[in-house]
């Protein structure tokens, strides 16, 4: 059997920690890698300590849920959290960002995007992608390598 490609590797982080995921809607992981090295991960889940959509169910307002946190979002706030620079840095993410998280990533400074699943891709984030110089690729999952679905 030959290794895993690097887009491999990372999307398989990525889609690990989307079962962590404790939304109902959709499962999402991201993972944030700068020099071929991880430097944080997320899912999306609600406030820590908060409860969680897999328990009280989603808390939806005009077709969103709130009380939840994206998986981009949460790597990001790690990384703010910690102390990690995420200037030049790419993400994996096992689906396209949402707009409010495109803008998250330009202004964080990460320059590359891989996902692996389209999910409402939004023009306006597609265009500020592109404005922004920042690299968008669809990368999948291999299965032949790795199951990560139970």
């Amino acid at each position: 059997m030959e290794r895993i490609s690097w887009h491999q590797y990372f999307m398989a982080q990525s889609h690990l920690l989307a079962l962590r995921s404790t939304c109902q809607r959709l499962m999402v992981g991201a993972t944030i890698v700068r020099d071929k090295r991880i430097i944080a991960g997320g899912y999306n889940g609600s406030v820590s300590g908060s409860v969680h959509c897999i328990d009280e169910g989603c808390y939806v307002i005009d077709g969103h849920c709130v009380r939840t946190i994206h998986a981009e979002m949460n790597a990001l706030l790690q990384c703010a959290k910690f102390g990690a620079s995420t200037e030049n840095a790419e993400i994996y993410v096992t689906h396209f960002p949402c707009l409010n998280c495109c803008k998250a990533i330009i202004q964080s400074g990460i320059k590359t995007v891989y996902y692996a699943e389209d999910y409402k891709n939004h023009q306006y984030a597609v265009e500020l992608f592109k404005e922004a110089n920042v690299y968008v690729e669809k990368v999948e999952l291999d299965q032949h390598y790795i199951s990560l679905k139970p």
